[in-house]
């Protein structure tokens, strides 16, 4: 399956964005996806992730309340919707899928598919 990652962006403290990841090649419902990003000079970390159906979502606890992770399999397309958004939620945001059973969505070296990223900055 290909991805790609849009609706980055600049945004001030406070303010929202949304991401789309798009799917390709493969029948998205059979991925589990997840977002992940990577600020400047640090690990890529688990932001959220999505059952096939979207029926379970999971969240890392830095954007619990404030991330909606989101999947529409009629059009493949995963979705981030970020509000509330912090001078510390700036980095690349990757979006990502797997197919294996079982998988711990939370773990980034599960996932078998990336997105190339889409760079969300926060500043004033």
């Amino acid at each position: 399956v290909q991805l790609q990652a849009f609706g980055g962006g600049l945004v001030q403290p406070g303010g929202s964005l949304r991401l789309s990841c798009a799917a390709s090649g493969r029948t998205f419902s059979n991925y589990k996806m997840g977002w992940f990003r990577q600020a400047p000079g640090k690990e890529r970390e688990f932001v959220a992730a999505i059952s096939w159906s979207g029926g379970s979502t999971y969240y890392a606890d830095s954007v619990k309340g404030r991330f909606t992770i989101s999947r529409d399999n009629a059009v493949s397309t995963a979705y981030l919707q970020m509000n509330s958004l912090k001078s510390e939620d700036t980095a690349v945001y990757y979006c990502a899928a797997t197919d294996r059973v079982p998988s711990d969505l939370i773990v980034r070296h599960e996932y078998d598919y990336w997105g190339q990223g889409t760079l969300v900055t926060v500043s004033p």
